[in-house]
């Protein structure tokens, strides 16, 4: 054994019942975990391989192992809405979320997304988060130290953007606000020429405005945009068939490019209105 698929001290686990209905947890040392109406010493699980069987007290079995990311966040402790992990993916790979890059995001909520971001840019990377209310940047501080790790390669800045993006020569922007239109000024300051701009708006009416505001700013290209749905399948020995329910609509994404300076300005004319 390698030593990795051993469970240790204060790691988040996930405990699945026959039913495959999860429970998040995190293995502190002495600590009675509740599951299901029946507890689990913790340190009975320190220790144990990944992929165990274990018992609570009223003899229900469980599978043990560490979440993944899209385990983990449906589960995540909150106090505001998460962006699904369906979206997280479309976000992470539209937004060419890759090792090394400087990623903004404003509108950090939990730190579902941080979360994310963190994984992607990796350790020679940086995320700057924005978040306004100190009740959510806390629960991110506290979500991102448990179920991530240290984090030196990130920021968390409790500011309201819209009073201005400190950052310049940004490689991605992401945000996740009411009325993202309102910091496309500030956005076009803070991100590099050929910069990702990656919005998240829940309806039609913000997608539409968010859509027009980049065309109308002039500082951005390659406009569009997404929605993603996804369906599981429930599989027995008897039955093969879609689930009941789906995770259809939870989010729009909208994906643009930052245009050169040189070529906004140039298209601005002699009289250099460009943005």
């Amino acid at each position: 054994m390698t030593g990795r698929e051993i469970l240790g001290a204060g790691e988040p686990v996930i405990f699945i019942d026959r039913k495959n209905r999860s429970y998040l947890r995190v293995l502190r040392p002495g600590a009675k975990l509740n599951v299901r109406g029946g507890t689990l010493a913790a340190d009975k699980l320190i220790g144990l391989e990944e992929g165990s069987i274990a018992y609570n007290s009223g003899r229900e079995a469980f599978f043990v192992c560490r979440p993944t990311y899209a385990q983990l966040i449906p589960n995540l402790p909150r106090n505001a809405q998460v962006i699904y992990p369906k979206d997280v993916g479309p976000i992470l790979l539209w937004g060419d979320i890759r090792p090394g890059a400087h990623v903004v995001e404003v509108g950090t909520g939990p730190g579902a997304l941080t979360i994310a971001l963190l994984r992607s840019v990796g350790q020679t990377g940086h995320v700057t988060s924005y978040e306004r209310r100190e009740d959510f940047a806390e629960m991110a501080r506290k979500n991102v130290r448990t179920f991530f790790g240290d984090a030196p390669h990130w920021l968390l800045k409790v500011a309201d953007a819209f009073e201005g993006l400190e950052e310049r020569g940004v490689d991605r922007l992401i945000v996740d606000l009411a009325e993202p239109w309102r910091l496309l000024s500030e956005g076009g300051k803070a991100l590099r020429p050929g910069g990702v701009f990656v919005g998240y708006v829940p309806t039609t009416p913000q997608l539409k405005q968010l859509a027009d505001g980049l065309r109308a700013h002039g500082g951005f290209a390659a406009v569009e945009a997404m929605e993603t749905w996804i369906r599981f399948w429930h599989l027995d020995e008897r039955s093969v068939r879609p689930e009941h329910r789906m995770v259809a609509h939870t989010g729009f994404m909208v994906f643009a490019r930052r245009r050169s300076a040189s070529d906004t300005a140039h298209e601005a004319g002699p009289t250099g209105d460009g943005p």
